[in-house]
């Protein structure tokens, strides 16, 4: 298949919020994972619209910020907001898990304009931010922040816990964590999510996961010298049967 550019289609339209329903809309099939989807929308709309520094002209820059989508089984939400940027033309989004299609069931950082990674295999995004935000230390770029969107229950999987428990005592300042809390983790939480991370030594936020301005403003909250987590509570996820899944 031939590489989807990720350089800015000036026929592409930038979108809004309310249009985010009508391109999820595009995207049908049997394994498209909605409720893992719909349950980022919100978060993802506001890290895109008010606080990343990326945009179709500067995806390849080496000052940008980077989102990693950790939460890569449920990219439907992902997608809709990249296309309503203008990372790519709404027009690839009925073709969305086609095998002609870039828009895979995970997304594909080599097919997907924007993507940082390819993902889907839960546990893997945060020490792939850790190793990003070390990364960009080591090279200079000292504006640069890393935001890394997991599900609660990736946090089942131990690398996320090395991560979380190296991010802190080596001050990765530009990493940051969105944690989606829909409560599908299968052993739960003690003290609440964001505990596990003040443990070592992170600073930390919980929010309605549905409401902007409160998202904004722990996404915007200082934390100098230290990585930050931002947990945003959702309304909990239906289990009909299948295995959970965050």
């Amino acid at each position: 298949m031939t590489q989807t550019t990720t350089a800015h289609d000036p026929s592409t339209t930038p979108a809004d919020f309310d249009d985010l329903g009508r391109l999820m809309s595009l995207m049908t099939g049997d394994e498209k994972h909605g409720p893992a989807a719909t349950s980022t929308l919100d978060a993802l709309w506001v890290l895109y619209d008010r606080v990343l520094r990326v945009t179709p002209a500067t995806a390849d820059d080496p000052d940008r910020d980077r989102f990693l989508l950790s939460k890569g089984h449920g990219p439907m939400a992902y997608y809709a907001v990249l296309a309503a940027k203008g990372f790519f033309p709404e027009s690839l989004l009925p073709g969305f898990g086609g095998y002609e299609s870039p828009l895979g069931h995970h997304p594909d950082r080599v097919l997907v304009p924007g993507a940082e990674i390819g993902s889907g295999s839960l546990g893997h995004g945060l020490p792939l931010g850790v190793g990003t935000a070390l990364g960009l230390r080591a090279q200079g770029h000292t504006d640069s922040r890393v935001w890394v969107l997991i599900g609660d229950a990736e946090l089942d999987e131990g690398s996320n816990h090395e991560a979380i428990a190296y991010a802190g005592p080596a001050g990765l300042s530009a990493l940051h964590a969105l944690v989606i809390d829909n409560q599908s983790a299968t052993h739960g939480w003690p003290g609440g999510i964001a505990s596990r991370f003040e443990a070592a030594g992170w600073s930390t936020a919980t929010v309605d996961g549905r409401d902007h301005d409160a998202l904004y403003a722990a996404y915007t909250e200082p934390h100098p010298g230290r990585p930050h987590v931002v947990v945003a509570v959702v309304h909990p996820k239906e289990h009909t049967g299948e295995p959970k899944a965050a």
